[in-house]
């Protein structure tokens, strides 16, 4: 019997883990920062942070389903993992347009966030797509 799981989805699911710590606790920093600097409204500071907070928890299961799915080649934890992602795009983009104070340095993480998304998004479909053959 041959191998189906994907290498390419293994090793951008690891990644993407790692850069998401890095992600979370540059974009936590930052929220800080602007909410000492400029004159952040307080009924908007909690939002932006629930955000964040939510996108959080809500990467754990996708990259735990990623990571189960992939391996055992089944194609049910992958599509979970399918949907999660796109929750978790939903509220990168919140914090790449909408959130209250948008510096360029949230333009860059986030624009790196959605990149890795979109790969690992199509890699997905692609090793689904094996499974299921």
């Amino acid at each position: 019997s041959s191998q189906l799981s994907s290498l390419p989805l293994q090793i951008l699911l690891y990644v993407n883990g790692i850069y998401y710590i890095f992600y979370f606790l540059a974009t936590l920093a930052m929220i800080i920062y602007k909410s000492q600097v400029f004159s952040y409204p307080d009924d908007l500071l909690a939002p932006d942070l629930a955000v964040l907070f939510l996108m959080g928890i809500l990467e754990v299961p996708r990259l735990y389903l990623g990571f189960k799915g992939n391996l055992t080649e089944a194609e049910a934890p992958l599509g979970l993992s399918l949907g999660l992602t796109v929750g978790s795009v939903v509220l990168c983009v919140y914090l790449l347009l909408w959130q209250t104070y948008v510096l360029w340095a949230d333009v860059f993480l986030n624009a790196v966030l959605l990149s890795a998304y979109g790969l690992e998004s199509g890699l997905k479909v692609t090793a689904i797509a094996a499974f299921v053959s």
